[in-house]
């Protein structure tokens, strides 16, 4: 059968594919800011017969830290041997490595400031604008490790290159891993995710085997899309559901305060929520978040996630799916073409079509919405240590 990953415009109800439609339209969207919703079925140029088999000769099976971006930098590579290793010590090794980084870079940045008018003033300012790429990139390779480290504590691996799990031409990810990957949410969320698994997929909850494991075609491009705004969307739903339990919470304390008063007090319950609200249970500062910048209450409350983001007006709701740092962007264009891209030109070709099944299509948006929400974790625990550049 073709594939049913469908591309069909929507209302704001379903809530996800809107809010990805217009995350993709925007500039903040790298390489995949054309139209997301197109045909409803993707067109297939040549005929696979193949059957879904329950040998492992026909499925990906992985582990350790296979996953398809490889850290590159000192700081990423020290972090995998102390992840596959030394697990306890991790957080330290994380920490140990921002402030370096960070005071190599303010040193840099001083030695500028203070060459200003000399000699050495363009010399100074080429090392201080170095400096600044490397940390970069070394933040970006940290902030993969911190989801990576956050996968490894659900037991889940990251599905590696695509193409190291094609086998004649067929794409199968085993063990599917969707319960493990559907516990990091609450149930609230997890009933958006599934809304987002049949408007993308055509998913339906009480799937038979057999309509898991038929086979299907798909464009790997398309594919690649899908999971791009998958992520986004874990994103977005980490941000929310925040939101949302922290009005709901403050409506508990004090349902007639009024509005203004509520804003103050909200956001010094986010300042003393603490480990409640920072993703790796420690937090090492007191810097405000990226919460603060959120316009935090509506005049009326919503009790269901579904509703309160239906309750959204156009800022609010760009607010809370806009990516906060330029480095969480650069991260989910390297992971989404190391997984998608051809592994000699990086690239993903637009019209390579591939075989698979509703289950492994099912695993990979999962894992990209995990990705999502855990990348939403890094980007926030970082911020605590280390100033992000601003998207």
């Amino acid at each position: 059968m073709d594939c049913g990953l469908s591309y069909t415009k929507i209302s704001l109800h379903q809530s996800l594919p809107l809010t990805v439609k217009t995350l993709l339209s925007s500039s903040t969207c790298f390489a995949f800011n054309n139209s997301f919703f197109g045909s409803s079925s993707v067109s297939c140029r040549r005929s696979l017969f193949l059957v879904a088999s329950g040998s492992s000769s026909s499925k990906c099976e992985f582990g350790g830290l296979n996953a398809p971006l490889e850290p590159t930098t000192p700081a990423g590579r020290l972090l995998i041997t102390v992840l596959l290793n030394d697990r306890k010590y991790f957080h330290v090794a994380v920490q140990k490595q921002l402030e370096q980084l960070a005071y190599q870079r303010d040193e840099a940045v001083a030695r500028m400031n203070l060459s200003l008018g000399s000699d050495e003033a363009f010399l100074h300012r080429r090392i201080a604008e170095v400096k600044e790429l490397e940390c970069e990139a070394s933040v970006e390779d940290i902030m993969y490790m911190l989801i990576s480290y956050k996968f490894s504590g659900i037991r889940v691996h990251l599905v590696p290159r695509l193409s190291k799990c094609m086998y004649n031409g067929r794409l199968e990810i085993w063990p599917c891993k969707d319960w493990e990957l559907e516990s990091i949410h609450s149930c609230e969320v997890l009933e958006m995710v599934r809304e987002h698994l049949t408007t993308v997929l055509g998913w339906k909850e009480k799937s038979n085997v057999a309509d898991n494991w038929t086979p299907t075609k798909v464009q790997k491009f398309q594919l690649c899309r899908v999971y791009v705004a998958s992520v986004l969307y874990g994103y977005f739903l980490k941000s929310a559901s925040l939101r949302h339990h922290l009005e709901q919470k403050l409506d508990h304390i004090n349902p007639d305060r009024d509005i203004a008063s509520s804003n103050q007090l909200l956001l010094s319950e986010i300042r003393s929520l603490g480990s409640e609200i920072v993703p790796f249970g420690r937090i090492s500062g007191t810097r405000s978040t990226s919460l603060g910048q959120i316009p935090l209450l509506c005049e009326k409350k919503q009790d269901k996630l579904k509703y309160y983001v239906m309750s959204f007006d156009p800022e609010t709701l760009q607010m809370c799916a806009k990516l906060k740092s330029k480095e969480a962007l650069n991260l989910i264009e390297k992971h989404s073409y190391a997984l998608f891209g051809d592994k000699k030109t990086g690239l993903v070709a637009s019209d390579e079509v591939i075989s698979t099944s509703l289950a492994s299509l099912k695993r990979i948006v999962l894992e990209a919405i995990a990705f999502g929400s855990f990348l939403w974790d890094a980007e926030e625990y970082l911020r605590t240590v280390y100033k992000l550049k601003e998207n």
